[in-house]
């Protein structure tokens, strides 16, 4: 007679070991296959549906010329901090990115904080305002608006806030204006040492661009020249940034965010000529703002003449205006108290976004609320 073999039962630990593994793969399977369906839903949904709304902070158009726009943003809080902040947005870009949306807006979040906020926001240049220069938006429009601050609030010191190029024309301004009323300067990723930025070295190689007869042919710079040359510094990120698109289209918070990144960044806008071509000859020619040799206005724009409190916050990523274009700023102001902080980051991601909330904001609050008061 042939004994029949009894099935060995597994040891009880094995079998309870087995059931999570099972259940996470499971869990793990579902969550893809929601993500999927929510995928292919949201996708058709992002297709037909409008650009997100930003800048959603009060504001009251406080003054209008030209190209430009002077906002003043409403109090949230009883108390206030005594000097007001002028931000200033480099003249290529909206200034929305510093108010993107609810629990994204560093003006929301230094209105939470008791600062008193105006803004200097530009619209496209007309054929007419293609002369604008340098000098235009240093010595003009940047001046005004801080006499304008200063008679809204009834304050004679002002904390200037420049980004990016905005960074560049308020410390143009500040060099030139060592008694005016700036009693703090901010910068936010602001080029220098315009030599350390590889790229567009490249592009507008002296040899081969001919910058004048770009100017003279076209005036003002078109916006899509000025967005493909920011591509070019990444060549592969847009295609990257679909790519991670659709793998988070999922994910509302995500599209939300990019969308609103994507929108600012499409709305660049159209550079004044003759601010472009002093920006090619003397920024990135001579490097006459690094070589202290640049002259705007018929005067000398000498980095030691700024002595009044500054700090630059630099992203550590950045492609656009690496670390070593942007620390020369430091290294020549005349101020005592200058800081320089160094963040994870790129070029945007440093002001906006979730790194920013959780790192840049802070820090700018905690130097600015000593220098405040």
């Amino acid at each position: 007679m042939t004994a029949v073999a009894k099935p060995v039962a597994k040891p009880a630990s094995a079998q309870s070991a087995r059931k999570p593994a099972d259940s996470a793969i499971t869990q793990r399977l579902r969550t893809e296959v929601e993500r999927t369906i929510q995928r292919s839903l949201k996708g058709l949904r992002y297709l037909g549906s409008p650009s997100p709304a930003v800048g959603p902070s009060a504001k009251t158009l406080l003054h209008r010329r030209g190209t430009l726009s002077l906002y003043h943003y409403h109090a949230t809080t009883e108390e206030v901090y005594r000097v007001p902040i002028l931000f200033v947005m480099a003249p290529t870009n909206k200034a929305y990115i510093f108010d993107l949306a609810k629990r994204q807006s560093m003006i929301e979040y230094l209105l939470a904080r008791g600062y008193d906020v105006y803004v200097i926001d530009w619209n496209a240049p007309t054929r007419e305002e293609s002369r604008l220069k340098i000098e235009d938006y240093a010595l003009d429009f940047i001046p005004d608006c801080l006499r304008r601050v200063q008679q809204d609030s009834g304050e004679q010191d002002v904390t200037l806030i420049g980004y990016c190029m905005a960074g560049v024309l308020s410390t143009i301004y500040t060099a030139l204006n060592p008694d005016g009323p700036v009693k703090n300067l901010v910068c936010f990723t602001t080029p220098v040492d315009w030599k350390k930025m590889p790229l567009f070295q490249a592009m507008s190689d002296q040899r081969h661009f001919e910058v004048d007869r770009m100017v003279d042919a076209v005036g003002n710079i078109p916006a899509d020249f000025v967005i493909n040359a920011f591509d070019i510094q990444r060549p592969a990120g847009r295609i990257a940034g679909q790519i991670r698109l659709l793998d988070n289209m999922w994910n509302d918070e995500y599209v939300k965010g990019h969308r609103m990144m994507n929108r600012w960044g499409s709305e660049t806008l159209p550079q004044a000529g003759e601010y472009y071509r002093q920006i090619v000859k003397e920024l990135m020619w001579k490097n006459s703002l690094c070589e202290g040799t640049l002259r705007i206005g018929g005067r000398l724009v000498d980095l030691k003449n700024i002595t009044v409190p500054i700090l630059h916050v630099i992203g550590e990523h950045d492609t656009l205006v690496p670390p070593e274009c942007a620390r020369p700023l430091l290294e020549g102001v005349g101020s005592r108290d200058k800081q320089e902080v160094v963040l994870p980051g790129g070029h945007v991601s440093l002001v906006a976004g979730p790194n920013a909330v959780k790192r840049m904001w802070p820090a700018l609050d905690q130097w600015l609320g000593k220098r405040s008061v």
